[in-house]
């Protein structure tokens, strides 16, 4: 299956979204909330520079469960909306 190149409003909305997750992140050890979120440490550092801006959903579940973020802040963030 061929996939669809991302449009610029996608690619930056993954910037947002990977700029929330290292802020949410803070000073947690990246590899601890890697594995706690069920993906590889290279992973998480690809989705917070933006590197991966369309990560798979259950890959934000996981990440946001890890964080204590809630789903909702960081869907609406991808959507462009501010961060409560």
């Amino acid at each position: 299956m061929v996939r669809v190149p991302l449009t610029p409003e996608q690619i930056e909305a993954g910037r947002r979204l990977g700029a929330l997750l290292r802020e949410t992140r803070a000073g947690r050890d990246p590899v601890a909330v890697a594995h706690s979120a069920g993906i590889s440490p290279e992973t998480l550092r690809k989705i917070e520079m933006g590197r991966l801006p369309s990560p798979g959903f259950g890959t934000v579940v996981g990440l946001c469960a890890a964080l204590g973020l809630p789903l909702d802040t960081a869907a609406g963030v991808w959507l462009g909306e501010p961060a409560h």
